[in-house]
């Protein structure tokens, strides 16, 4: 089949990268967001998706809409099916109606669990067990269309949202590549979506503040689920301190909420239950260090919280 690739991020490259060594697919064109502003010198630098597509020597479309334009664009490169990872805008119903086959998304839940733009990030904040990925035949509806096929892992207690990303997106290139495959040879037929939908919109920075008077379990699952973006974060004296996600401690004794104290090498947190073992903490101007190492070097008194 002739492919349109539409994808935007790192977590989209495998799929490309898989989609263009398939026997049975044609990958003739990429659509990817603009050049975007990178860094502290704000450097014009093309999205993972458009730099791999580039190395790849595909022809890429970069677009923050799909306009009239863009979709003329689109048809130019006559495909058969459109296959896309977190590309970043919406597909406007004539651009849908471009591809014999229509528009496969992969998105990173098990769908109707997690509809929306910061699915594995929810999934992990609220303890889902399972985590996974689902190919769907795209509609205008957000996340809504029927589904061809999921897969499921269950995730490590310790791990963070960007490192779940890492392992779903190598697992859901294959998961694409099958769907695209049962397409081609007309064995797979989409299917409703059973349930009750829930909805993970974009996390703002106010997502990533650690709330201490929430249990330790809650502000351990937080933390995670912004890692690496848009990442953890408490005020201390007043200015914002950042942190890497705390380590569980049920076995050490109570500690009023926010309020930091020794045991023995280490840093803990108050919590509403049980506290927490600081890792790694970045203080306003500084850059990410061992709790213990800033602690050493910052205490001023008994009864620092966090707030």
């Amino acid at each position: 089949m002739r492919v349109l690739f539409a994808g935007t991020p790192r977590v989209a490259v495998p799929s490309l990268e898989r989609l263009v060594t398939d026997p049975g697919m044609d990958v003739v064109g990429v659509l990817t967001r603009p050049d975007a502003p990178i860094g502290r010198k704000r450097v014009l630098t093309p999205s993972p998706v458009a730099a791999r597509a580039a190395a790849l020597g595909l022809p890429v479309i970069k677009a923050s809409r799909i306009t009239a334009e863009t979709t003329q664009e689109i048809a130019d490169l006559e495909p058969d099916v459109a296959a896309i990872v977190a590309f970043g805008g919406l597909v406007p119903p004539a651009a849908l109606a471009v591809p014999p086959h229509g528009w496969v998304n992969l998105h990173f839940s098990l769908l109707p669990a997690w509809r929306g733009a910061a699915p594995v990030q929810h999934a992990v904040i609220h303890g889902d067990d399972v985590v996974g990925a689902s190919t769907f035949k795209l509609e205008e509806g957000l996340d809504t269309g029927p589904v061809y096929g999921t897969m499921a892992v269950t995730p490590e207690q310790e791990a963070t949202s960007g490192e779940l990303l890492e392992e779903l997106a190598a697992s859901g290139a294959e998961l694409l590549a099958r769907t695209l495959e049962g397409i081609a040879d007309g064995s797979l037929v989409p299917r409703p979506q059973e349930g009750e939908p829930t909805y993970a919109p974009k996390l703002t920075i106010e997502d990533g503040r650690i709330d201490w008077s929430q249990p330790a379990v809650a502000i351990h699952r937080r933390a995670r689920g912004v890692t690496p973006e848009p990442g953890a974060w408490t005020v201390l004296d007043g200015q914002r301190f950042k942190l890497e996600p705390p380590r569980l401690r049920p076995d050490v004794g109570d500690l009023p909420m926010g309020e930091l104290a020794w045991d023995g090498k280490v840093l803990l947190v108050g919590t509403a239950t049980h506290p927490v073992e600081l890792m790694r903490v970045q203080p306003a101007g500084k850059k990410m260090m061992a709790a213990a190492d800033w602690a050493r070097g910052s205490w001023t008194s008994e009864g620092m919280r966090f707030s």
